[in-house]
């Protein structure tokens, strides 16, 4: 039985319209907010979450931690931590592309629906650039596929990992072209960094994070962007588009969401802050050492963006033939 007090907030509630839920979105947030990341510790993108949790909780006044939950495949243990997280708005993913778009299209069995999530923010976009060992002799994209066409078989192209977006980059760039090269999958960007510089892979699409300090030491070489325009850390590279690619276009991304059933007006205070948090200086100097660029925008457009994304990577895991695995 109500006690009269209950009754009494429960009545004027419902006078000024106002279920439950709305009371509680109003007040949010009153505690702790999480922000899983799903890969281990150490990450570019991970330290732009960090900087994204510290305007958070100086906006809010509330502790924003940051907690790392690597495993599975590709993100897939941490990502179903928070879709099977409370709806309430204090347990949030930060994903890249591969938990949301690809992973259950490549990955038999997932503990999660990828559509069991509300979009709450796109926070930035990083393009990927064509990389290769300087031994390889290309200066351009065009000689990269002439010299790879003139030893089929004998290259090999790297990816931080099955299924994700850099292996279905190379993918891509392997039926574009019409080249044989053999594609080498590591645990993460750091193992194919390190055997990219040592020769023992020669072609990898990998981040500005993580490829600019080897090219400016002259340690690797870039051919391309890929993206549709040039990218102002790299104004005299062109773009895969410009190489003669026009689908050859992908970015590193990376984006928050929660548990389905989360109250809009959760959804939208979230929203409204991160892209509050997105427009500071210390933000904007966190995503010039990414190499990234800032992305604005509502929940709608949000999942708008991934909806495209899952349609464009679905297609291209169809076209190369990528079997489920796990």
């Amino acid at each position: 039985m109500l006690s009269r007090r209950a009754f009494s907030v429960g009545v004027a509630a419902a006078g000024l319209g106002l279920s439950g839920n709305s009371l509680a979105s109003d007040s949010y947030p009153r505690r702790a907010i999480k922000i899983v990341v799903p890969f281990p510790p150490g990450t570019a993108s991970e330290f732009f979450v960090r900087l994204i949790a510290d305007g958070l909780q100086t906006k809010f006044g509330q502790p924003v931690i940051v907690e790392n939950r690597p495993g599975g495949a590709g993100g897939t243990t941490g990502a179903a931590t928070v879709a099977n997280a409370a709806p309430d708005g204090y347990t949030l993913l930060a994903s890249p592309p591969g938990p949301l778009v690809t992973a259950n299209i490549i990955y038999k069995t997932i503990d999660y629906d990828p559509q069991g999530f509300v979009r709450v923010a796109l926070l930035f976009a990083s393009p990927h650039l064509l990389t290769i060992n300087p031994l390889v002799p290309a200066q351009s994209m065009k000689e990269l596929v002439d010299y790879a066409k003139s030893k089929p078989g004998k290259l090999s192209i790297a990816s931080p990992g099955f299924g994700t977006q850099p292996h279905l980059l190379a993918e891509m760039f392997k039926s574009a072209a019409g080249i044989d090269v053999v594609h080498v999958p590591y645990k993460g960007p750091a193992a194919a960094i390190t055997d990219l510089l040592a020769g023992e892979v020669q072609i990898y699409f990998e981040t500005a994070a993580v490829v600019l300090p080897h090219a400016e030491a002259a340690k690797l070489g870039i051919l391309a962007v890929a993206t549709e325009r040039r990218f102002a850390r790299l104004p005299d590279i062109p773009t895969t588009v410009e190489s003669g690619f026009p689908n050859l276009v992908s970015g590193f991304w990376s984006g928050i969401v929660s548990p389905n059933g989360t109250p809009s007006r959760i959804v939208s205070k979230l929203n409204s802050a991160i892209n509050e948090v997105m427009r500071s200086e210390k933000a904007q100097l966190g995503l010039s050492s990414l190499g990234g660029e800032a992305k604005f925008g509502s929940p709608e457009e949000f999942a708008a963006f991934i909806a495209a994304e899952r349609e464009k990577w679905s297609a291209v895991i169809r076209a190369a033939g990528i079997n489920t695995v796990l």
